[in-house]
């Protein structure tokens, strides 16, 4: 809950990896931390739409999944025991006198930095809007993968043609009975390795190819037919499930009505991930700038970056290149074991 005049060194708005980073460098800063996320968990949309999801561009893991990530982060930051504030929506953000105030959907918090680790906002699945599917969701139409287990020898398609549907596609090709991919376009849209890994499997690839009708009889789905998009060729495919990876839509309206600059979905920064706010600082997908490559290991560099600086806003005589890791750390590294 939220406290009243109990003004922390630094909130970070947002609890996924590169949040969750953010946390761990404010504690071997010594900075007082509090963490607020709308999510009822740590982790951010890795925990809530891709726990079984395989994670490539994590130095130092060829490959490491999701919630693993998270586990590993959330075990770098149990040793500073920072305040955590879950299932709280920041409404709005205002400056005070030397300070800024947080309100929230449950309360109020201070905090004389805010550094915002939000990703891409408040987030909903793109739908599928074609007749019958909001029925079938949950059952047999999904939109998010939290156990793949449940798949398991099922007839499985996916629609999309980014890296997660690939991800997801080639994922689920051990464990279920059959699977399918379906892109609108001649070509996927992921990584070029990800896409060589999907034409050298044994998923079936259908492209370009739309959804055009859900199959039911006697309110029993039975699987899709698709449409060539600029063809009149019709396919049918027999399937227990189907899995829409069209993406997701936020809102970032309300960043702007708090006075941030926001342009091209994302809070603008300067070099030390600065807003035009003075106290506030954005890293992560959340934040843009000259040459930004939205990355997991991108956010994990700004993190810091952000921290060292928030720091020195509050404290101008805090060095904002601190000593080495292993210097800060002494002390802690035998909790974390």
């Amino acid at each position: 809950m939220s406290d009243s005049k109990n003004i922390y060194d630094l909130t970070i708005v947002g609890a996924g990896p590169v949040g969750l980073f953010a946390a761990f460098y404010a504690g071997i800063r010594k900075a007082k931390t509090k963490i607020i996320d709308s999510l009822p968990q740590l982790g951010g949309q890795l925990s809530t739409l891709y726990p079984e999801k395989y994670i490539y561009d994590v130095p130092g893991f060829p490959a490491i999944k999701a919630s693993e990530l998270i586990e590993n982060l959330e075990r770098q930051i149990a040793p500073f025991a920072h305040d955590t504030c879950l299932e709280e929506e920041v409404k709005n953000l205002v400056q005070e006198d030397g300070y800024l105030r947080i309100e929230t959907s449950k309360g109020v918090h201070y905090s004389k930095a805010v550094i915002f680790a939000i990703g891409n906002g408040s987030f909903q699945p793109r739908r599928l809007t074609i007749d019958g599917a909001a029925e079938l969701e949950g059952d047999h139409v999904h939109y998010y993968v939290t156990d793949m287990n449940k798949f398991s020898g099922k007839k499985v398609a996916i629609a999309g043609g980014g890296d997660s549907a690939i991800d997801w596609a080639l994922m689920l090709e051990p464990i279920a009975e059959k699977v399918s991919i379906i892109h609108r376009r001649p070509e996927f849209r992921g990584h070029e390795h990800s896409v060589d890994n999907l034409k050298n499997s044994e998923v079936a690839i259908y492209t370009p190819y739309v959804i055009d009708q859900l199959l039911v009889e006697d309110h029993s789905f039975k699987g899709i037919q698709l449409k060539e998009t600029k063809a009149d060729n019709f396919e049918k495919l027999d399937l227990d499930s189907l899995i829409i990876n069209y993406g997701f839509t936020s809102s970032l309206s309300h960043l702007k009505e708090w006075g941030l600059d926001v342009s091209r979905n994302a809070i603008e920064v300067n070099s030390d991930m600065s807003t035009n706010i003075p106290g506030v600082y954005a890293v992560g997908d959340i934040c843009n700038y000259d040459g930004k490559v939205k990355l997991i290991a991108t956010g994990f560099g700004e993190a810091p970056t952000a921290v060292n600086n928030a720091l020195h806003f509050i404290k101008p005589d805090t060095r904002t290149q601190p000593m080495h890791s292993t210097s800060l750390f002494e002390g802690k590294e035998a909790k974390m074991l």
